[in-house]
């Protein structure tokens, strides 16, 4: 079993520092770094990524919390630990130190924290968009370890060579005489490095013919089509009136978002047109016939 944090003296007592808040961390610095050097690229001011991180950070960990809070996976239902539960143990809502951040919150808090600061310096909220994305992919692939040191989001009892130990006090109901799971935290990782790679490859090879805010869009589809599929494997999803409410999300997300991206583009050009020159006024023929 990997060890989820160390601990450190402190004039108070020992505290334990998780590895799952500093794998978050880093994926956020990651991710602002990325951002940074983009807004560089482009010609914008970088500085906004750094006034507006604070921001994000806390809008990002706040709307992920409030997911979770309001999507509890079953298993989690099963022993008593329900959204009423949450609501009614303030301090067990706010121990995100135990995990349970989720990933539509997240993107959905800190999108709106860009959005809020973008508006009230007169930016353009979609042009930072464009830049956030591929930074936010790489900030999902490296946050997804922290489910390693947690030992959460792991899929079926598999005998593959790659697949992980859990050990007993983390196995779901039903599967206690399994001991090696897929990893389905390090699928996800991977794919979104692998989408960071995409979007950033897409906005340089075809910048001359994406609108503003479609590479945003793009990210809408690729992220969300990849937890569609890998929620498949997940054992322990969150259900709602019976359905695996994150995978219902991405499915709808992942299809408004192309739908999106096709009506931006049907029958359109690329790139606004020049206006048209309007012809010089001729000078009026004073001779007389």
């Amino acid at each position: 079993m990997p060890p989820d944090g160390f601990i450190i003296p402190t004039p108070f007592g020992p505290y334990t520092v998780h590895f799952y808040g500093i794998l978050i961390m880093i994926g956020v610095l990651a991710a602002a770094w990325l951002t940074f050097r983009e807004a560089k690229r482009r010609g914008e001011n970088p500085e906004f990524v750094w006034d507006v991180l604070p921001w994000v950070l806390v809008a990002g960990i706040v709307g992920a919390r409030i997911w979770h809070i309001l999507t509890p996976p079953a298993s989690m239902v099963a022993v008593g630990i329900t959204t009423e539960y949450y609501l009614t143990h303030p301090l067990e809502a706010i121990a995100i130190w135990n995990g349970g951040l989720g990933i539509p919150g997240a993107v959905a808090g800190g999108g709106l924290a860009v959005y809020l600061y973008a508006r009230a310096h007169h930016t353009d909220f979609k042009l930072w968009a464009d830049m956030v994305v591929p930074g936010l992919a790489l900030a999902q692939g490296i946050g997804r370890w922290g489910n390693f040191f947690n030992q959460e989001l792991y899929g079926a009892p598999s005998n593959l060579p790659w697949a992980i130990y859990i050990d007993p006090a983390h196995r779901l109901p039903g599967f206690q005489n399994y001991a090696y799971y897929q990893p389905l935290f390090l699928y996800e990782s991977i794919l979104d490095v692998l989408n960071m790679a995409f979007l950033l490859w897409i906005g340089r090879r075809y910048a001359s013919k994406l609108r503003t805010g479609d590479l945003f869009l793009i990210y809408l589809v690729t992220y969300p089509t990849v937890r569609f599929f890998l929620e498949f494997l997940r054992l322990d999803q969150s259900p709602v009136a019976g359905l695996d409410i994150n995978q219902v999300l991405a499915g709808v997300v992942a299809v408004a978002a192309a739908a999106s991206l096709y009506l931006r583009h049907r029958g359109r050009p690329a790139v606004p047109e020049t206006p048209p020159q309007e012809e010089p006024e001729q000078p009026e023929n004073v001779t007389e016939h």
